[in-house]
C-alpha cells in the first residue's frame, strides 16, 4: 500500500508492566513484557488482524495504541491529523530545540529525531535562532485556527440540527439566530489566523529555499514527518483526539454502565466534545440516527443494558463507539463472549458500517475464521512481538512461522474430505516475565534448531508483501 495512506504508525512500541519485588534482597523489579517491540503500519480504510492465543498482548498492544495505556516506550504517529491542523504542546518543545541543534546531517538525525521530522531541511539553515522563531509562529498560527475552526464545526452541527427540525419554538429561532451570529463572527476570527498562517508558512518556505543545495538536505527533508505522535500529547490533547480514536470492548455488559440508558450511553460523548447540549431535541435525534445505523430500534433509547441480549449489548458499545464519527476504530475481541449465531450479524454490521462510515478497523481476536472473514491483512503476535504479516488470504493459504502454522490446524473444520487432524500446540506459554532467549517459540516449536534459542530472529520481508520472524520459515 502506499506510504501516504499510512493513518497508523507503531515503531518499536512497548509496554511493560512493573511488579513488586518478591523481597527486600531482590535487586532489579520483575516486568510483564506485554507488549515488547511493535513496529506496524495501519493503513487508511483496512482492517487489520490481529491475532494470537490469550495472554500474547493483541489487547495491551490495542489500548496503548489509544494510550489507555501509556507506553514503556516507543512512538505512535498518527496521520488523520497533522501539526498542519493540530499544534500539540510538545511540537513547540522542538522548535525550540532548534537553536542548540549542531553536527552533520547524520548527527542531528540521531540525537534530535524528533526535531528533524519536525522541521526538515531547515535545520541546515544558517540561522537556526530565526528558523526557531519562523516555526513558533507557524505552530501558534496553526493552534490557533484549529482551536476557531473546531469551534465553526461544532456550532455548524448545531446549527444544521435546528435547521432540519420543521417546527421550531421561539426560544429555538433565537438560539439559531445566536448561533449564526457566532458562526459569523468566528468566520472572521478564522481569515486572520488563517492569513497568519499563510504569512508563516511562507516565511518557512523561504528560509527552507537556502537550505536545498546543502549537503544532507535529501536526508533531512525525508525525515520530515508532520504526524502526531499519540504518545507525546497531554491527557488534554489526548482527550480531544479521543473523537478520532475509539473502541468496541469484548464484554458488552461490563462494558455499558448498568445506570445508564441507551440514549444516555451514546450521547454521553457527544455532550462532552460538545456536539450537542445536553436535553436538547437535536441531540435525541442523532443518537436515534446513530442507534438505527447500528441495528437498534428508536423505542430503545431510554431503556438499560440489562433489558438487552448480548447481540443487542454489543450493538449499543457499537453505536457508542461510532457517534463521535471516529475514523480509527479498536475492536477488542468484539464477538468473542457471542454466540456463534449472533457473531457473524455483528462481524456484518462492522463492514457495513466501516464502507459506510469509512473506518479504519484493529479487529483483536483470537478466533481465527472471524479474522479472515473480516481482515484485509493479518498480524500473529506471540508473547509480545509480531511474528508474521501478510494480506489475509495469503497468511491463511501459505503460512511461513511454525506458531502461525499450528494455529491454522487447530481450527476446526467440517469439510470431511479434507480429514483434517486438530492440532495441539505442545507445551506451556512461556512467562512474559522472563521469556526464553532467542525465538520466544522455541519453546513450543517442533522446527527449533541450537540457534533458536539463542538469536533473535530477524523481521524480514521472505515474499513480497509477507513478513516474517523465524530463522526456519516453512516456505512453500
Amino acid at each position: 500500500m502506499a506510504e501516504n495512506n499510512v493513518l497508523l504508525r507503531l515503531d518499536n512500541v512497548k509496554m511493560h508492566f512493573a511488579l513488586k519485588k518478591s523481597s527486600i534482597f531482590q535487586k532489579e523489579r520483575p516486568y510483564v513484557k506485554a507488549v515488547d517491540g511493535v513496529t506496524i503500519d495501519i493503513y487508511e480504510g483496512e482492517t487489520f488482524g490481529l491475532v494470537g492465543e490469550s495472554g500474547c498482548g493483541k489487547s495491551t498492544l490495542g489500548r496503548v495504541i489509544l494510550q489507555l495505556y501509556e507506553q514503556t516506550a516507543g512512538s505512535l504517529h498518527y496521520r488523520g491529523v497533522t501539526l498542519n491542523d493540530y499544534a500539540p504542546a510538545y511540537s513547540f518543545k522542538d522548535a525550540a530545540k532548534i537553536t542548540s541543534v549542531t553536527g552533520n546531517a547524520g548527527e542531528i538525525i540521531k540525537k534530535f529525531r524528533g526535531t528533524a521530522k519536525l522541521s526538515g531541511a531547515l535545520l541546515l539553515h544558517d540561522n537556526l535562532a530565526e528558523v526557531a522563531k519562523t516555526m513558533t509562529e507557524s505552530l501558534n498560527a496553526v493552534k490557533d485556527v484549529y482551536h476557531v475552526q473546531r469551534e465553526i464545526n461544532l456550532l455548524d452541527l448545531k446549527r444544521v440540527s435546528y435547521q432540519e427540525s420543521s417546527n421550531l419554538s421561539a426560544a429555538e429561532k433565537r438560539r439559531l439566530a445566536k448561533i449564526e451570529e457566532k458562526i459569523a463572527s468566528h468566520d472572521e476570527t478564522l481569515k486572520r489566523h488563517q492569513a497568519r498562517l499563510a504569512q508563516a508558512n511562507k516565511a518557512l518556505a523561504d528560509l527552507r529555499v537556502h537550505c536545498t543545495a546543502k549537503e544532507g538536505y535529501d536526508r533531512l527533508e525525508a525525515a520530515r514527518d508532520i504526524s502526531v505522535d499519540l504518545s507525546r500529547l497531554t491527557k488534554e490533547e489526548m482527550r480531544r483526539m479521543r473523537a478520532d480514536l475509539q473502541i468496541v470492548f469484548q464484554d458488552p455488559y461490563s462494558s455499558l454502565n448498568q445506570r445508564f440508558s441507551v440514549g444516555q450511553l451514546i450521547s454521553e460523548a457527544l455532550v462532552t466534545h460538545k456536539m450537542y447540549a445536553r436535553g436538547t431535541r437535536q441531540l435525541e435525534e442523532y443518537t436515534i440516527s446513530i442507534m438505527e445505523k447500528c441495528g437498534l430500534q428508536n423505542y430503545f433509547l431510554h431503556r438499560y443494558p440489562h433489558q438487552f441480549s448480548g447481540g443487542q449489548r454489543q450493538r449499543i458499545g457499537i453505536a457508542r463507539a461510532l457517534a463521535l464519527q471516529p475514523k480509527f476504530v479498536v475492536c477488542d475481541e468484539a464477538v468473542s463472549a457471542l454466540d456463534v449465531s449472533i457473531q457473524s450479524q455483528i462481524i456484518n454490521l462492522l463492514m457495513d458500517l466501516k464502507d459506510s462510515q469509512n473506518l479504519t478497523y484493529l479487529f483483536i481476536s483470537h478466533d481465527l475464521s472471524a479474522v479472515k472473514f473480516i481482515s484485509d491483512r493479518v498480524a500473529v503476535m506471540y508473547l509480545g512481538n509480531i511474528v508474521e504479516l501478510s494480506d489475509s488470504d495469503r497468511i491463511f493459504a501459505e503460512p511461513l512461522h511454525p506458531y502461525t502454522n499450528v494455529l491454522l490446524e487447530a481450527i476446526p473444520t467440517t469439510d470431511e474430505a479434507s480429514k483434517k487432524e486438530l492440532q495441539i500446540i505442545e507445551g506451556d506459554i512461556p512467562s512474559p516475565i522472563n521469556p526464553p532467549p532467542g525465538c520466544k517459540f522455541h519453546t513450543r516449536c517442533r522446527y527449533a534448531q541450537d540457534n533458536c534459542k539463542t538469536d533473535v530472529p530477524e523481521w524480514r520481508e521472505l515474499l513480497p508483501h509477507h513478513f516474517v520472524a523465524c530463522h526456519y520459515p516453512l516456505v512453500p
